[in-house]
């Protein structure tokens, strides 16, 4: 359970907006269901430190954000247990925070403050019960969106059979290379390269598929992969990712380099 993955939208900007929302979900909480001692405070004291609560929920959300992108960046994947770290790592920082607002801002400091224990588990736990359902929601939605819109983009090289077909990101297409009655699809996943091999000819995979240019009879590159020109012994050849090397014959050659000139500047 702990290793399946999770649906995770890596935006900054949608980590901001969800930092934004958690501010003012914290402020309507404490206002409109006024726990504990909030019944206390009259309107113009909730208008001063209530918002204080929200902001700073705000503020530790985003202060989570720079592990979670770290882990991210180490694990290239994100799962349901990294998920659950965070989350455990957001309640501990939010209960400091909450902590210290209400003993040193709220009532300074009273000797006669709620003790630390009391605090836990009647006063922030019911609130970080409400709260934090809703923020595991809206990050579970945009990672949902995030991951339905990544589909979506996908293209799709179809093959003569019924369930010969392969989706793959573009710029994860590397080259297809014509062999005999197939195709062989070169493409990355993740940091591996691999082959695929589909049952198709390869004028009919560059009609299914416009943004790939033609460099020799056998082969179709994207544009997306190019390096650099290779010259040698009256031949052409472009190099690709992967240190992959495809042919250009001549006929080519010209609608090549116009075509890889527009796609790289």
């Amino acid at each position: 359970m702990l290793k399946q993955k999770y649906p995770f939208d890596p935006s900054l900007k949608h980590h901001l907006i969800i930092a934004l929302g958690l501010a003012v979900w914290i402020f309507v909480f404490l206002f409109f269901t006024e726990p504990l001692d909030v019944s206390q405070l009259d309107s113009r004291e909730k208008l001063i430190y209530l918002p204080i609560y929200g902001l700073f929920g705000s503020i530790c959300y985003l202060i989570c954000l720079p592990f979670q992108f770290w882990w991210l960046l180490k694990m290239r994947s994100w799962l349901v247990s990294a998920e659950f770290i965070f989350f455990s790592l957001l309640f501990i920082v939010s209960f400091i925070s909450t902590r210290s607002i209400y003993y040193y801002l709220v009532v300074d400091a009273d000797p006669y403050a709620y003790p630390i224990l009391y605090f836990a588990t009647s006063v922030y736990m019911p609130a970080a019960l409400t709260v934090f359902p809703i923020v595991v929601f809206v990050r579970w939605s945009f990672g949902k969106y995030k991951e339905k819109r990544f589909e979506n983009e996908k293209i799709e090289i179809r093959g003569i059979g019924n369930y010969e077909s392969l989706r793959l990101q573009l710029n994860d297409l590397i080259c297809i290379q014509s062999s005999d009655n197939y195709v062989e699809v070169t493409f990355k996943e993740g940091e591996k390269l691999k082959t695929h091999l589909i049952r198709n000819k390869l004028m009919t995979v560059e009609e299914q598929v416009p943004e790939l240019i033609r460099t020799h009879r056998s082969f179709l590159i994207n544009p997306y992969h190019f390096k650099q020109w290779k010259t040698g012994n009256k031949k052409v050849q472009v190099l690709l990712s992967e240190g992959i090397e495809v042919p250009v014959s001549k006929t080519y050659l010209n609608d090549l380099r116009m075509m890889v000139n527009l796609t790289t500047e």
